[in-house]
């Protein structure tokens, strides 16, 4: 582990000898998920169906997240002792106080692009947004990226047209809107499918090319716990990045889609392993970076996006924040 705002690594491996095993195999540890079951957890459903919690002497529920939820307000107020956010949930909440630190980072890229139709329109950077009608969710990290993209190309909004999005992709399959945020291992796959039944070809435009490195889903806990009980939160990390490490690997595809369709009901299995795939380059891109790394140069610049949008007002200097 890095360094705690309060504690140094020191006292943290003392407070773990001092604390064995104790009565883990007792406690109920909640983990509350950013989202519905989907591709994107398939790691964290992956870690408990086979047992990697139990052997690290943890009884782990892993709960389904979703709109109504949130797992930052479930760890302040004790209901979760674990969960998974994106980054510019988890500074947001820091800047208000919230007592939260992250333990890892599950993915190494943001999944987060924009879909559009290249035999409709060309998209090579930046400067051919101007006069596109481009998908947003307001309130969401796609729209904080998308003001990022532009204000750095000194594109105008006027010079653009921002279409709300909602959970129904109609708008795009009608073509009433040029560029449709997706997340590439979810709905891309799903609506990349549909359009080439049509015979229409997709391409995405993705931020990280412009250099733009905005940090998703990561796992956090509080900063009581990890000073409470350092070993919990050893032990949860090492048997939740086994799981996802496991599921990303190839050998175990078949177990992971297995495990996962025992959640996710409503995707084809076909669909699914293709989901897979691509979550596959997210964890583990080029098959280098070690499941769960922390990428603290990203986290500071998420910090600088949210401080230059205005979100929030303050520096809170994330790096402190990051347990590794």
């Amino acid at each position: 582990m890095k360094h705690h705002p309060v504690l140094t690594p020191f006292v943290l491996v003392l407070m773990a000898l001092i604390h064995p095993v104790s009565p883990l195999h007792a406690e109920e540890i909640n983990y509350r998920l950013k989202w519905l079951y989907n591709v994107s957890v398939i790691g964290d459903v992956y870690a408990e169906a086979k047992g990697f919690f139990d052997r690290e002497g943890l009884k782990v529920s892993v709960k389904e997240g979703g709109p109504e939820r949130d797992p930052i307000k479930e760890l302040e107020m004790g209901y979760a002792q674990f969960g998974v956010a994106s980054a510019d949930q988890i500074i947001r909440a820091l800047s208000k106080g919230s007592p939260i630190v992250v333990i890892a980072q599950l993915f190494q890229k943001n999944p987060l692009q924009w879909m559009y139709r290249p035999e409709k329109i060309r998209i090579d950077g930046a400067s051919d947004l101007r006069g596109k009608r481009i998908g947003i969710t307001y309130g969401g990290n796609d729209e904080t990226i998308m003001r990022t993209i532009l204000a750095q190309a000194g594109i105008r909004e006027n010079d653009v047209r921002l279409y709300s999005v909602r959970y129904d992709y109609t708008p795009f399959y009608q073509a009433r809107v040029d560029l449709w945020p997706v997340y590439v291992n979810a709905q891309a796959v799903i609506i990349r499918q549909k359009l080439d039944q049509a015979g229409e070809k997709t391409a995405l435009f993705n931020p990280e090319e412009l250099g733009i490195r905005f940090v998703a889903n990561s796992v956090i806990t509080s900063g009581k716990l990890l000073a409470d009980h350092p070993e919990w939160v050893h032990r949860f990390r090492t048997g939740l990045l086994e799981g996802w490490k496991e599921a990303m690997d190839p050998a175990h595809a078949k177990d992971a889609l297995q495990t996962l369709a025992r959640f996710d009901r409503d995707t084809a299995p076909e669909i699914m392993a293709e989901q897979l795939a691509e979550t596959r380059k997210l964890v583990r891109p080029d098959g280098v970076a070690a499941v769960g790394a922390i990428d603290e140069a990203a986290w500071k610049q998420t910090e600088q996006i949210l401080l230059s949008r205005k979100i929030i007002t303050k520096p809170v200097h994330v790096e402190r924040f990051l347990i590794r």
